[in-house]
């Protein structure tokens, strides 16, 4: 076994395992379940992820959300807005649109739409977090809130999102994640060693090494808990990186479909970090590309267990929301 060595700042408590079994062991299909049906069980308000607040603009663009295709875009000053994508007139889509200042005038025939109802058609309630565009909408049926309900984040950071599409349901990238026993053996070009601390059921603490450069890592503690249904959250609580986030999000597109969103909020309590933020594009992009090449292993993991559900008989399917 190759020897690992560390760098930065070390978490400052000793690691005491929940247990000394292997892996495949500790990583109990019922213990999943039960931390999955927890979450799936909290309430959600009624809001989704759209993607990273960068990505949507001026030019309106077309996003579907729990089979509802909707349309994006921002006035002039910068306030995002959401309604439905199809023209109450004759159906043309609204991703086409043309702007006039803070509405939408309709490709086909000029009707322009903009903060009040026109028939049937509505804008939606939206939320920008700085980060995440947000949009409300009653397909989930839960009781609304005010705002999405977001986990703490830090109050200086250096954000990266991606977003990207699996064949499978939300609960199965909560799953994904609801399972860090695999991160070691799934992901070796990413993770040294992983060790499970605490498990209280809706919240886990794991000590991670981050692989840097061959042997060379970043060991952290963090925990892993679901704010909502839709949405996991890891927070680094000890070690180099101390207050930094990585919140994913599972938003539906339609059955048997949804887009994971991530967002990785990096943050320090080093001095220099501070300067360091000035380089905010150049952290950018490598927390895009880490987060990138794990969901490449990940979407197949919520994808291969979406797919063996599907197989079993109807009396087996014991996972909620699949």
């Amino acid at each position: 076994m190759t020897r690992l060595y560390t760098l930065g700042n070390p978490p400052t408590t000793p690691a005491a395992p929940i247990s000394s079994a292997p892996d495949w062991v500790q990583a109990n299909p019922a213990r999943i379940e039960r931390a999955l049906a927890h979450a799936l069980a909290l309430p959600g308000g009624g809001w989704y992820v759209a993607d990273a607040s960068a990505r949507i603009t001026a030019v309106p663009r077309a996003i579907t959300i729990a089979g509802r295709p909707l349309v994006f875009w921002r006035t002039p000053s910068g306030r995002l807005r959401a309604a439905p994508e199809a023209c109450p007139h004759m159906g043309a889509s609204l991703e086409c649109a043309r702007t006039r200042g803070d509405n939408l005038l309709c490709p086909w025939h000029g009707l322009e739409l903009g903060d009040g109802p026109h028939g049937r058609w509505s804008p939606y309630q939206v939320h920008d977090d700085g980060v995440l565009a947000w949009v409300q909408t009653d397909s989930a049926g839960e009781p609304a809130t005010d705002a999405p309900i977001l986990a703490p984040r830090p109050g200086c950071y250096v954000a990266g999102v991606i977003r990207v599409e699996a064949r499978c349901e939300p609960a199965d990238v909560l799953a994904n994640r609801l399972d860090p026993w695999h991160g070691a053996h799934f992901h070796p070009h990413s993770f040294a060693r992983l060790q499970v601390l605490e498990d209280r059921g809706d919240c886990l603490t794991v000590r991670v090494a981050y692989r840097v450069l061959g042997p060379l890592a970043v060991e952290v503690d963090a925990t892993f808990h679901c704010p909502d249904p839709r949405t996991i959250v890891m927070t680094i609580i000890d070690g180099e990186g101390r207050g930094s986030v990585v919140e994913t999000h599972a938003t539906p597109i339609e059955p048997g479909r949804c887009a994971v969103i991530e967002a990785t909020l990096a943050a320090s309590d080093r001095c220099g970090f501070a300067v360091a933020r000035r380089l905010a594009g150049l952290w950018r992009g490598a927390i895009t590309r880490r987060a990138a090449r794990l969901w490449v292993e990940d979407v197949a993991y919520a994808e291969r267990r979406y797919a063996l559900r599907g197989r079993r008989p109807a009396a087996l399917r014991t996972i909620p929301g699949g």
